[in-house]
């Protein structure tokens, strides 16, 4: 196991471990991406899924953010099927649709003939993570893996869905295959953080983007033990592990359990639910993280001077009801359309509150 590096001066670090930030972290999911000229300039020689598998490539793109924004935090630059890539799904990620899979995963024999993650494909994933261990200096980097009920639902619906209607019928009709077929996407996520824990990343988030179309009571038997796992699997490293997904309110108590076994762990919220309410669900000790509407961001500088206000405002009474801390970020990813001088002056905004 490999030491980690010591950044005693990240407020990123500091809030999600429970310490005092010398100064309001903030970061944004999607904050190397579309809304970026540099990214986009750079995206014309690769397709998205190239990029994720060429280390100076991934480099470039994770630290773009962090040079134009001054954020306190990086997240590696991937996507959340590149695991099924490294474990031999065909599949492609689609522009202005997402990741498509040749062949959905339907039956038994469909989940029988899934193959572990091949740690060899996933090397270049490995070296981009070294390189930005030593580009970044004192700002820490994000790993991340989507978890086993998303995976799972690009899996059985063949790509993005509404409904998730086949999942929800496999989770339900067929509970023998759905476990079956999560107990392997576990195991692919676990190999794939592990790989990304051990070439040196300072914390992990995990992806449950989907969860949100789940009643709690599905949630807590269909994906709740598979994703405990996950997380209970990496407790041994002692990094920050943060979970997140999207219209969750009814989830986070049951998500920040899933948790329990790390020792330093936050919750993401979206925009729908209050940092006070979020508080008051999750398991004492948790973090925060959030919950800016992305739209916001659309909408004006005085609209998002205000907005976020608010947030850290409602961030610091959450604290005073029993968060470990609050991490700024957005309720979900950066729009593709978001000027990026108003994600500067945000980021600028927030460190001088």
């Amino acid at each position: 196991m490999n030491t980690r590096r010591a950044l005693p001066e990240s407020p990123y670090l500091a809030a999600v471990t429970g310490r005092k930030p010398g100064r309001i972290p903030v970061w944004f999911m999607r904050q190397a991406g579309r809304s970026l000229p540099e990214y986009r300039a750079l995206r014309q020689h690769h397709t998205m899924l190239a990029a994720c598998f060429e280390p100076e490539v991934v480099c470039e793109i994770t630290l773009q953010p962090i040079r134009r924004h001054d954020v306190d935090a990086a997240i590696l630059f991937s996507d959340i099927v590149v695991p099924l890539r490294a474990a031999g799904i065909d599949l492609d990620i689609v522009a202005d649709v997402g990741p498509v899979i040749a062949h959905p995963v339907r039956t038994d024999a469909d989940i029988d003939a899934m193959k572990p993650l091949e740690i060899q494909a996933i090397q270049p994933v490995c070296e981009a993570v070294r390189l930005l261990v030593d580009a970044l200096g004192q700002v820490p980097l994000i790993g991340f893996a989507g978890a086993p009920f998303t995976l799972a639902s690009y899996l059985v619906e063949g790509g993005p869905s509404r409904n998730h209607a086949r999942t929800k019928a496999m989770m339900l009709a067929e509970p023998a295959s759905w476990h079956a077929l999560m107990a392997k996407l576990a195991d692919l996520t676990i190999a794939f953080l592990r790989a990304q824990i051990d070439a040196g990343v300072d914390a992990i988030q995990v992806f449950d983007s989907w969860a949100g179309t789940l009643s709690l009571a599905d949630y807590r038997q269909y994906v709740l033990p598979h994703s405990t796992r996950v997380f209970a699997s990496l407790a041994e490293y002692g990094v920050p592990m943060t979970h997140f997904g999207v219209g969750t309110a009814e989830l986070l108590g049951a998500m920040s359990t899933a948790l329990k076994p790390a020792t330093a762990t936050t919750v993401g919220v979206d925009w729908r639910t209050s940092l006070i309410d979020a508080a008051t669900r999750v398991e004492p000790g948790t973090a925060l993280q959030g919950n800016l509407d992305p739209v916001v961001l659309l909408a004006g500088w005085p609209a998002v001077e205000s907005a976020a206000r608010s947030v850290v405002d409602d961030g610091r009474r959450a604290v005073d009801a029993g968060a470990a801390g609050h991490v700024f970020n957005l309720g979900h990813g950066v729009l593709p359309e978001t000027d990026p001088g108003v994600l500067t002056d945000l980021v600028s905004l927030v460190h001088s509150l």
